[in-house]
């Protein structure tokens, strides 16, 4: 790992815990799945997404994720053709045909829909979670504003795959280039299931190497590849299976920057 990428990661580990590590866990995930994956048009730098991506991880819910960048020009027109403003984040659930504005109403929309228990803050809550979410947009903004600005690129055919959990500092990196990218994929979140994944992979390894592994697509990642490890990118489109955010970073900088 690169002296530049290893200062990334530093700063990104700043931006979780100026966040308190909101989007780690998932102790309450939803009673049920959505048939269709929703459809979240967002953009990574923005502090409301981040509350709803926080809460899409804490509710084990995946969704497809619709980049819409400042100057992007793939996805915006689009959710402002359908939601009648370009104003984000803006969730489309293509299983009840419902389409909704403001992260809050986005977040109990989905926990009443789909069995959570999980409810966005209000009053003096939301205010203290509000600037909280700006300082770790801040810790993003050196040199400049991480996954805010659309970035020339070649659309994949088919949507890439994320298997990442919203505070992961290496996961950040890779969703961040995706937003510039306007890259669409499916975000497979991954929060931990249990109190023992607490902490650095290291923890479990040393204190708790005979626990079984917990939770929806943790499961289906120990089966693919043998191990639980984010950011694991899929991209259908080359047949490109990979873990590692520094050789992601490279890999789509390669592939799809133009």
């Amino acid at each position: 790992m690169s002296v530049v990428h290893q200062l990334k990661v530093a700063a990104s580990i700043f931006a979780s815990s100026a966040r308190g590590w909101r989007g780690s866990l998932s102790f309450r995930p939803t009673t049920r799945q959505p048939d269709q994956l929703l459809k979240l048009y967002e953009f990574e730098a923005s502090p409301y997404c981040r509350f709803v991506r926080e809460a899409l991880t804490e509710m084990d819910l995946d969704v497809l994720i619709l980049p819409c960048p400042q100057g992007g020009t793939r996805f915006r027109p689009e959710a402002k053709a359908l939601g009648g403003k370009a104003m984000f984040p803006f969730l489309v659930d293509p299983n009840t045909g419902r389409q909704l504005y403001e992260s809050a109403d986005i977040v109990d929309y989905v926990a009443e829909t789909y069995g959570g228990q999980i409810r966005a803050p209000r009053g003096l809550r939301r205010s203290g979670a509000v600037a909280a979410s700006f300082l770790t947009t801040t810790f993003r903004a050196v040199p400049s504003l991480r996954g805010a600005k659309a970035a020339p690129s070649k659309a994949p055919a088919q949507p890439l795959e994320l298997f990442s959990f919203e505070s992961s500092p290496y996961s950040r990196l890779v969703r961040e280039r995706l937003s510039e990218l306007e890259l669409p994929y499916i975000l497979r979140n991954t929060a931990k299931a249990r109190w023992e994944d607490i902490g650095p992979p290291w923890i479990r390894t040393k204190y708790f190497p005979d626990l079984p592994v917990e939770g929806r697509n943790r499961l289906r990642l120990l089966e693919r590849e043998g191990r639980v490890q984010v950011p694991y990118l899929i991209d259908a489109n080359t047949g490109v299976a990979m873990f590692e955010s520094a050789e992601i970073l490279a890999y789509l900088d390669r592939t799809y920057a133009a």
